[in-house]
């Protein structure tokens, strides 16, 4: 017997509750793209799972018609996690923010990727913490003037890309809130995905942190300022694609195209590297004066999933030992007995 994939619009996929985001946030934006991309999976609605923790971007649950779960400050990759461990059959995604999954969620964050759980993550960085009212947060940049900062934060940022693969995560992408073609494109590879697909979107807070990322956006200059990834591509970027990131030794280097230096010469993109050392450095260019903000699929590759290994491991106890007895168990071993 066959079964027909269900047919969805956007409009199946949004709630009927008041979304309660400052007008002009860019959640919406990302809110849209999610709404939109979802339809187009081929996946029943009743299989979706959206799960966050706490701060703005957390209220996501809410907004999408799919079963979801609002848990608490930085939990949402253990959430989900045991989720997806219990049900591999669910699409579950993580929705979460800078502050969320980079300070107190920080250890969940790194184990679920370094496990590769089947679980996509969708990181909305705005370098603030807006639901609490514009404290600094782990991505904010170093001198930033905040509530909890009024003399300039001393911190060094976490590079969100370079800390999911110091995870050794499978799936490692960035795009912009308001770039839709690009994050609607980027969140279709990550669905299709199938390990720990992590998406860093730059997203903008216009009321604690307006034009977070106007170096990457403006009309003007977001030509120059970023580097689209294409696999099997050169690395080519500039308003009239004059300029490249050719290898030099260990590191790269940015070059203007022309005088003896072609295409030829650049670095081409491989998401499929096993090797993380050049994601790796891509990762780190927006850190660096002079180079692009890459956005796109940095890396891609497959690697054994925890909830199927999982698995394997209990079937093949359970085929060696039995089914066990639960009674049995809870008497084994010491036990007392009060009088």
């Amino acid at each position: 017997m066959t079964t027909t994939a269900p047919v969805y619009t956007k409009k199946d996929f949004q709630t009927d509750q008041d979304v309660r985001w400052c007008p002009g946030c860019g959640d919406y934006a990302i809110l849209s793209a999610v709404q939109s991309v979802f339809p187009d999976l081929g996946i029943p609605r009743e299989k979706f799972v959206v799960v966050s923790g706490i701060g703005c971007s957390s209220r996501f649950p809410y907004y999408v018609n799919t079963y979801g779960f609002h848990g608490i400050h930085g939990r949402a990759p253990a959430i989900a996690t045991g989720i997806k461990v219990a049900r591999p059959d669910l699409e579950v995604w993580v929705a979460t923010g800078d502050g969320d999954a980079l300070s107190i969620g920080g250890n969940h964050t790194i184990h679920m990727l370094r496990r590769n759980v089947g679980i996509k993550v969708l990181l909305f960085n705005n370098r603030i913490y807006g639901l609490t009212k514009g404290q600094y947060s782990p991505t904010s940049e170093i001198g930033k003037k905040a509530k909890s900062t009024p003399y300039g934060s001393v911190d060094r940022p976490f590079l969100p890309l370079s800390l999911a693969l110091g995870a050794e995560a499978t799936f490692v992408a960035r795009s912009v809130d308001i770039f839709q073609p690009h994050l609607k494109a980027v969140l279709k590879k990550a669905a299709g995905h199938s390990g720990s697909a992590f998406v860093e979107i730059l997203q903008n807070c216009n009321i604690f942190n307006d034009g977070a990322w106007e170096s990457v956006t403006e009309r003007g200059v977001r030509n120059d300022a970023t580097l689209t990834l294409e696999h099997g591509q050169p690395l080519v970027f500039g308003k009239n694609k004059d300029k490249g990131i050719r290898p030099s030794g260990l590191d790269l280097e940015v070059v203007d195209l022309g005088n003896g230096v072609s295409e030829k010469d650049l670095a081409v993109h491989d998401e499929q590297n096993p090797d993380p050392a050049y994601a790796w450095l891509l990762s780190r260019m927006d850190a660096r004066p002079g180079f692009p903000t890459p956005i796109g699929v940095l890396r891609a590759i497959e690697a054994p999933r925890y909830e199927t290994d999982i698995a394997a491991q209990i079937r093949r106890v359970t085929d060696k030992k039995g089914a066990g007895d639960l009674a049995a168990l809870l008497h084994a071993g010491d036990t007392w007995e009060v009088k």
